[in-house]
């Protein structure tokens, strides 16, 4: 894979991904950018988020598992001090559904975060990635 970034105006960055999206990339004014833009950090914290969540919901369809929704919230912890890299990582699938099957849920996370996510994978040894299952019933 390979993506191009061209700096268009102060701190802005514009990229036309390989599957043809254009996304800007801005810092914030207080830094000389015009906030046209997610910053950089926050599209790499989409990017492990949406690998994750599409694995999970990938494989609980082919479990036939019907849920009513599906959302991935990561809170992290960065380092204090320059580089403010990611030091942890956790991963919360919130499931909204009536009885949900904990086993089957809980079988498509252990296979995003072991084995498919290559977003969480890249990560992991720099930062520790956990995760945690929540059902909230209809």
């Amino acid at each position: 894979m390979e993506i191009e970034l061209k700096n268009t105006l102060g701190m802005q960055f514009v990229s036309k991904t390989p599957s043809g999206h254009e996304v800007i990339i801005d810092a914030s004014p207080e830094v000389g950018g015009t906030n046209s833009g997610p910053r950089a950090l926050e599209l790499f914290l989409l990017g492990i988020g949406g690998c994750t969540g599409i694995d999970v919901a990938m494989i609980l369809k082919k479990m036939k598992v019907d849920y009513k929704e599906l959302r991935v919230k990561l809170e992290t912890e960065r380092n204090e001090n320059h580089p403010r890299y990611f030091k942890k990582i956790n991963v919360k699938y919130i499931f909204k559904g009536k009885d949900l099957p904990k086993e089957k849920l809980e079988r498509a996370v252990k296979l995003s975060q072991d084995k498919y996510c290559s977003a969480s994978a890249t990560v992991k040894g720099m930062a520790e990635v956990t995760y945690e299952i929540i059902v909230e019933e209809e």
